[in-house]
Parts: structure tokens; C-alpha cells; sequence
């Protein structure tokens, strides 16, 4: 038996006025999904557990059957294991965003312009990464390179319950009344204000302006966590598992949990990255492993950006990419598989960041047809009245039945 996981990240939504009424999901042309959806159980799942904020740390965790309230400690520690960051007892781990602020005099009175500092690439940021770690970085502080505008700051000097906020939380708004008030903090806000001076006119920065494109301006830290203890996925189900993905997050709890984690050049996960290859990679992953998580963080991406058309669009490509081609590549070349398809929360458009709503999961089962829908949406989730208050029960249940 091989075990498909295909995790659209963010992709559910709410009906939106740019789609007409209709949701992503229903907007979106994406045959292969709404065909297997025809034969396939469909329902609703809770990824977030009361008392938790919706990220997709918490919620790709739950996924995968994980109990987040015992084994997170915060979402960057999850993302410094990619990097191959071992975290010591004495130092937390904090992500560092390089954002684009608005100008302003006073760095309380900037503006959040872009979370992603105009699509940064990784190259561009290394150089900024570097710029900061020269000025910034000493025995108790480093700083290390990511993935694009995602990276990690590694501090002796921090603790749990600094609550920062993620920056895709505070889009277009004035950073000043979100920047926290926790005494401890105080040391990593100056960084982060002193770090304009370090980026504004670094030669990067310059040359992105010079472009027409956004300069990466500021470090903005969050999600600050300490080493956490993940038991391995095999101890768990019994079933060597592999992981695709093109951000640090997704790939660190694969590495943690001792999954296959595939590398992959060129993937950014965005609606850019190369598709092709992600499906192929999961192919070539399917031959040594039973069961393999292909994360797709594209619709997550346009959600927090409030881009509603490459939010459908991403689904469509997610459909016909990654989905079609290893769909055909299960049924031709393995015998029973089931595929399990869902998003691990919405990011609605509407309020661009995530929320705590049930998600709708699809589970396609080859061995056996069961009455669906004729597409996969939110509402037609809703309609089947199958509801998982916990996603810690699906994967066993998509794994056990």
C-alpha cells in the first residue's frame, strides 16, 4: 500500500467578490481533484487544538499526527532543524524575516509593506544575512541563512512567551501597537530597529530600488521556540515516510521526525516554483517509501498576500502538477494507494493571515469507491456531516483503514 499526502497550505478560504461568491476551491478549474472526489470520503477536520494559534507549524504537525500541545515549543526551532541549527538547552530559536517597512522617522510609526521583502531571493538575502550577523552577531547571538526572506536568529540570551508577531499577521498596518511589550524582548526590538540602518542602503537593497522592486529593510523577528522533543514518524506508524517541500519549516519537522527529506533547487514556494519537479521528486520518493507528504505552499502565499486570482490559480496548478501526474503515476505503477488531499488551515483573502476554522480533507481510497461529491470545496465538506474534531485522529485513520 502507498500513502499519498497532498497538503495545499492555506488553500481554504470564504466565499470572496473578486470570484464572484465562490471560494478559491470553487473557482478553481481542477479536474483530477473533483474526479476523485466523486469516489472519495470527504469531511471536515480540525488542525488547530483549542488554546493554540493557527500557523502551520501547529496544524501541518496535527497532519501528521502529532500532538502539538506536548510537542511544540515554538515554530522556529521546527524550521533551525532544516538548516541543520542543533539547538542547545540554553538558546532558543527565533525566525528572521527580511520585510519591506514603509518610511517613516520613528521605526514604531513604519508601515508593514511586504512580510516577504518583495520576494527576496535567497542569494540577495544571504549577502543581507551576512550584513546582519556582522553587526549584530557575537557569543550569544547568530544569525543563519534560510530560504528567500525566511531565516533564523539563534540567541542565548532570549526565553519562551517573548510574543512577537508574525509579520504576514500585519499587512499594510503601522508596526508600532504590534511590536511586543515583553521586557525581555527589548534587546531583539532594538535589533530590529537597528537593523535598518544595516539594510537600508546596503548595496543589495540599493540595486533591488534601482529595479523598481521593494527593498528587504528590516529584520523582523517571531515564532521563538526551544529544541523540541518530536518522536520519530516510523515509531509512530510503522511506515518509512518522506517529505517534499520548499520551506524550512515543512522539511525541519520531516528531518525531526527522521522522514526522507527531499532537496530540491529552484522550488520557492510560491506560485513560481518549479511543480514539475516537486511531482517528480515525489515519484522518484514513492520508490523507497510508502508513504510520502508533498507540501505545497503557493495558495498559503497568495492568501496572505490577497491575491485572489493566483490563489485559484495556484490550486489549478497544484491539480494539475503535482496531483494528476502522481495520481496516474500510483495507478499505473503500484497496486492499492489512497491519497489523502487538504489544506492545513485557511488563509482567507478577506483577512489575509490564518484562522482556526475546521479545514475540508479528502481521502481517495483505490481499493474502494464511496459516494463523494462531484468537486471538492469547502461546502461540500461541510454537506457530507463528517467531522475529525482532532487531526491527530486522521492520520491514523488514513493510514489504518
Amino acid at each position: 500500500m502507498k500513502y499519498l499526502v497532498v497538503l495545499c497550505d492555506g488553500m481554504a478560504d470564504v466565499p470572496n467578490k473578486e470570484l464572484g461568491g465562490k471560494t478559491p476551491m470553487q473557482a478553481a478549474n481542477k479536474p483530477c481533484m473533483d474526479s476523485l472526489c466523486k469516489t472519495s470520503e470527504i469531511g471536515m477536520c480540525k488542525t488547530v487544538a483549542d488554546g493554540l494559534k493557527p500557523g502551520s507549524d501547529v496544524a501541518n504537525l496535527s497532519v501528521l499526527g502529532y500532538n502539538a500541545k506536548t510537542c511544540y515549543s515554538g515554530r522556529s526551532p521546527l524550521e533551525a532543524a532544516n538548516l541543520g541549527i542543533d539547538l542547545k538547552d540554553d538558546e532558543i530559536a527565533m525566525r528572521c524575516n527580511l520585510v519591506t517597512l514603509s518610511d517613516a522617522e520613528n521605526y514604531e510609526d513604519r508601515v508593514m509593506v511586504d512580510y516577504c521583502g518583495g520576494d527576496i531571493s535567497t542569494p540577495e538575502a544571504d549577502e543581507l544575512v551576512k550584513a546582519l550577523q556582522e553587526a549584530f552577531g557575537d557569543e550569544n547571538n547568530h544569525f543563519y541563512t534560510g530560504v528567500q526572506y525566511r531565516h533564523c536568529l539563534v540567541s542565548k540570551l532570549g526565553k519562551l512567551g517573548l510574543e512577537f508577531t508574525p509579520p504576514h499577521d500585519i499587512s499594510e498596518k503601522v508596526i508600532g501597537e504590534y511590536l511586543t511589550k515583553v521586557p525581555e524582548a527589548k534587546p531583539f526590538i532594538e535589533i530590529m530597529k537597528k537593523s535598518v540602518e544595516v539594510l537600508e542602503n546596503h548595496p543589495v537593497n540599493l540595486k533591488r530600488k534601482a529595479q523598481g522592486k521593494r527593498p528587504a529593510n528590516s529584520a523582523w523577528f517571531w515564532g521563538e521556540g526551544k529544541k523540541p522533543n518530536l518522536p520519530y514518524f516510523y515509531d509512530m506508524f510503522s511506515i518509512k515516510g518522506a517529505v517534499v517541500s520548499a520551506v524550512d519549516l515543512i522539511r525541519g519537522i520531516g528531518k525531526l521526525a527522521k522522514m526522507e527529506v527531499a532537496e530540491i533547487d529552484g522550488v520557492t514556494g510560491y506560485i513560481d516554483t518549479d511543480f514539475d519537479k516537486k511531482a517528480n521528486t515525489a515519484k522518484d520518493l514513492l520508490k523507497r517509501n510508502d508513504f510520502v507528504f508533498v507540501h505545497l505552499e503557493a495558495p498559503d502565499e497568495c492568501g496572505h498576500r490577497g491575491e485572489a486570482q493566483n490563489k485559484v490559480k495556484a490550486i489549478e496548478l497544484i491539480d494539475e502538477k503535482i496531483l494528476t501526474p502522481l495520481y496516474k503515476e500510483l495507478k499505473e505503477n503500484y497496486g492499492d494507494f489512497k491519497i489523502l488531499v487538504m489544506p492545513d488551515h485557511p488563509t482567507p483573502l478577506t483577512v489575509r493571515t490564518h484562522t482556526s476554522d475546521p479545514v475540508p480533507y479528502m481521502i481517495y481510497d483505490s481499493r474502494k469507491e464511496v459516494t463523494g461529491a462531484q468537486c471538492f470545496t469547502e461546502q461540500n465538506a461541510e454537506k457530507s456531516g463528517i467531522y475529525i474534531g482532532s487531526s491527530m485522529d486522521l492520520m491514523p485513520k488514513f493510514l489504518g483503514e
